[in-house]
């Protein structure tokens, strides 16, 4: 616009330099506002979280080595949580009836892949045996299944996180199954790394009651199998085996039911 006006004045725009002045002011000035322009359009970045290892144990991981399949394994089953945490973003109680979505601070994964993987992981490093999830064994190996369905998964920002669960534990190939629930708060600071801290050593307290359920159905199991050896038991007394009787839940988990 403003070369525009300089048109209108021949002598003014014969002047050594004004001209090329000009226009390298006007292109500086464009460029700026195309700067800012873009700052202003930059949207802050995310911070990612996970639940990780919720064993604590903090030493390098083992050289890779394969190993024998232990005496019995275990399978975890898909985690479900309630639809509304069911997302990346981080979701915090604002109130006993609100809720505050946070954009910018999200889970590296979908809260209930994060909590079967990290059940997972402590699970068999509890046991000492694989989590055979998705992937084929032996017939002749005793597997005992786990389901978790998380009814509320709470994270209240400075106060503490929450999470109650309904599990059970299923002897595959078998009736045999404890049903039982764990209702698990943990107090937390500050922040939102120490809310996710709280989370994770929830899930460790949950994780210690299922191993314990764990070793008492493969106990049990092991118990009566032997039994019905002893006996000489017959195709149809073997049937039987799989009616064993079911241990009662983890003194610190409440019974929701057994059968």
């Amino acid at each position: 616009m403003m070369l525009a006006r300089l048109a209108r004045f021949p002598g003014l725009s014969r002047l050594p330099g004004l001209r090329s002045g000009l226009a390298s002011s006007a292109f500086r000035t464009g460029a700026l506002a195309a700067v800012l322009g873009l700052a202003a359009c930059a949207s802050p970045s995310s911070r990612f979280y996970t639940l990780g290892d919720v064993s604590g144990g903090g030493s390098a991981a083992p050289s890779v080595r394969t190993a024998a399949a232990p005496a019995w394994l275990i399978e975890v089953a898909p985690i479900d949580v309630p639809p509304q945490v069911a997302k990346t973003q981080l979701v915090v109680q604002t109130g006993p009836t609100q809720v505050q979505v946070l954009e910018q601070e999200r889970w590296a994964s979908l809260p209930g892949d994060e909590l079967r993987r990290a059940l997972s992981t402590s699970l068999t490093q509890q046991l000492n045996t694989i989590d055979v999830y998705g992937t084929a064994y032996s017939d002749a190996t005793p597997v005992y299944r786990v389901s978790v369905n998380v009814q509320r998964f709470e994270s209240w920002p400075g106060s503490h996180a929450l999470i109650d669960a309904v599990w059970s534990v299923r002897a595959v190939r078998s009736t045999a199954v404890m049903t039982c629930r764990s209702v698990v708060s943990e107090q937390v600071g500050s922040g939102y790394d120490s809310l996710v801290d709280g989370h994770r050593k929830a899930l460790q307290r949950v994780a210690v009651q299922v191993a314990g359920a764990l070793r008492a159905m493969a106990a049990s199991s092991a118990g009566a199998g032997a039994g019905a050896g002893a006996g000489g038991a017959s195709a149809s007394q073997g049937k039987e085996v799989g009616r064993l009787s079911v241990p009662a839940c983890p003194s610190n988990g409440a019974s929701v039911a057994a059968g």
